[in-house]
């Protein structure tokens, strides 16, 4: 419930408290007072559009604070817990802050929160109603909305099984269509995938082989060279036999060694040194051995060198192909281990479609079974809604008036099979659904939106509300100027149905008939100052004997007057008899 509610600088009011208490409180006050600000500041508690136009001229900002009463287990209470709220006593405050240039900040329980949360706090704290929520639910889609709400968990339960399988289906559909409008594609894929695993196992390369080549090629195609350099040197290391007189880097070095090896028992350095010239010597040898090995090995072979080149031309179209100029033959196996994978996809699609398509059938006819349930629920509500809708149309002085609710579907030869019709489909399932009104006998029943004058609307509406407040209430309702376009007894009808309402729940009426604030178990009137601002003692509760000055000035037009505040006290005791409330 809604405990109080703090405007600053908010249109007109420059900074003002609204008290309110449980049952019917009444807000009234001259026109342009600033009653509307009332419903305008709860639209942004509620997380409602920030319009900088709403900040009083001179100021910054507008703020609106709210204090709430919240019962344990409240989902509200649940949710601001989760975003980080903190509650004083079972209290939660909220607060909105809407700059001059448009920025807009949003508080629960002390913590800032994205303004969407307020919204969603809102739905389950506060329903408003104004001339603006009335066109709304003239939606055949909200009007929908409103009989599955009503309904209950008869619709809601099937409702939202065939949601998950329409859900389930549109996937499959999806990818069924997919499937089967890129056939051409997916084929040409494929012949490309085969082709190219068809080049690269012919040619069955080896990670690393291109590298092993590429050394290959270079040794064959210098062999005379190498050949050469390698006999050069063993000669160097090991002599020329074909020249005994040339000296050799193992005659020097063995020449050295005995030299040294002559003295060496002299000085233990000299000693030390002489091994390391033997070690030279060993290691001369093996290199030279070494040499003479490798000129034996290296052959010239242009036929050996020829298949080289060609396997490296074969290797070369497969990596520019598959992996690249800088790639590897890695990079290739990887390409084609990666294409099998797809081919197989690809080739198995056709037994995909076989598969979607019978899993698109079966889906189908599991969503229709569903959507059949779903209607059937909504006709058993839409009788009873309809018969509770017109027993309070009577008791707000239309007792002629019927609603009904047409519930039709429309053909569609790509739809469900329902029954013994295709009718389209959607997520909310088969059934268009519009509320008709006849306001007295022998009329057709219309649309309201078309047979409802704007008094008879606004009495609809409110029927429309007490019959939801028993099925799905909340805490607090706001009605404003729901009264618009009635009067007389119509007016006193509503008044006494608005304090039913608020025998279950907080009602708050933003109104400019007394009939109606007649009925109210607190009053409240906006009040300017002569400046044209509404201060902090702007809003206040009127005691019984201003409430009938208010209620004087309401009817009369004139506080003082003996006549009105007679018609004032009569309407008042009129709206505390028995048979008022």
């Amino acid at each position: 419930m809604l405990d109080e509610m703090r405007i600053r600088d908010l249109g007109v009011i420059d900074d003002a408290v609204v008290e309110l208490a449980p049952g019917f409180t009444a807000v009234t006050g001259e026109t342009g007072a600033g009653k509307t600000m009332v419903v305008t500041s709860l639209g942004l508690l509620l997380g409602g559009r920030a319009d900088p136009a709403l900040v009083r001229n001179g100021s910054d900002r507008a703020v609106v604070e709210g204090r709430l009463s919240l019962p344990e287990g409240s989902p509200v209470v649940a949710r601001a817990l989760e975003a980080g709220a903190e509650l004083d006593d079972g209290e939660l405050l909220i607060s909105r802050t809407v700059s001059a240039e448009g920025r807009s900040r949003a508080h629960v329980g002390g913590r800032a929160v994205p303004v969407g949360l307020l919204a969603e706090l809102g739905e389950d704290l506060v329903a408003v109603h104004g001339q603006t929520d009335q066109q709304r639910l003239l939606r055949p889609s909200r009007q929908r909305g409103a009989l599955d709400r009503y309904a209950g968990e008869a619709v809601a339960g099937p409702l939202a099984r065939y949601r998950e399988v329409y859900r389930r289906l549109r996937e499959v559909s999806a990818t069924l269509e997919e499937l089967t409008t890129r056939a051409r594609e997916r084929a040409q894929e494929a012949d490309l995938l085969r082709f190219g695993l068809e080049e690269v196992a012919a040619a069955e390369p080896v990670a690393g082989e291109d590298v092993e080549l590429a050394a290959e090629a270079e040794r064959l195609g210098h062999a005379d060279a190498l050949s050469s350099s390698a006999t050069l040197a063993h000669a160097a290391l090991a002599g020329d036999p074909a020249d005994p007189d040339a000296v050799d880097a193992g005659t020097l070095v063995a020449q050295a060694r005995r030299a040294l090896d002559a003295v060496r028992h002299h000085d233990e350095r000299l000693a030390a040194l002489a091994d390391r010239l033997n070690e030279v010597g060993y290691l001369l040898a093996d290199v030279a051995g070494d040499l003479a090995g490798y000129a034996d090995d290296l052959d010239a072979d242009p036929v050996r060198l020829a298949a080289v080149e060609d396997r490296r031309a074969v290797l070369g179209q497969l990596l520019r192909k598959y992996a690249g100029a800088e790639g590897t033959l890695a990079e290739v196996l990887e390409w084609a281990e990666a294409g099998s994978l797809r081919l197989a996809e690809l080739d198995g699609d056709d037994e995909r479609i076989d598969e979607l398509g019978a899993q698109e059938t079966e889906l189908r006819a599991e969503l229709a079974e569903l959507a059949a349930e779903v209607s059937a629920a909504r006709y058993a509500a839409a009788d009873r809604f309809a018969a509770a809708v017109s027993a309070e149309l009577a008791e707000l002085a239309m007792p002629h008036a019927r609603v009904t609710f047409a519930i039709t579907q429309v053909d569609d030869p790509s739809g469900l099979e329902v029954g013994e019709r295709t009718v389209a489909y959607g997520s909310h399932g088969v059934d268009e659904v519009e509320v008709l009104l006849a306001p007295h006998p022998g009329a057709q029943p219309r649309p309201i939106a078309k047979g409802a004058s704007g008094g008879e609307l606004s009495r609809v509406m409110l029927a429309v509300e007490v019959v939801f407040a028993g099925a799905d209430p909340v805490p607090t309702y706001l009605f404003d100027e729901v009264d618009a376009g009635v009067g007389g007894k119509a007016a006193v009808e509503i008044g006494r149905r608005l304090a039913k309402l608020a025998e279950s729940a907080q009602v708050v009426v933003v109104t400019h008939l007394p009939q109606v604030a007649a009925f109210a178990d607190r009053h409240l009137v906006v009040e300017k100052t002569n400046d044209g601002t509404v201060t902090r003692s702007g809003v206040k509760a009127l005691t019984d004997e201003e409430r009938v000055r208010e209620l004087s000035r309401m009817l009369a037009g004139l506080e003082d007057s003996e006549l009105g505040r007679a018609h004032a006290e009569e309407l008042l005791a009129a709206a505390r008899a028995p048979r008022g409330r």
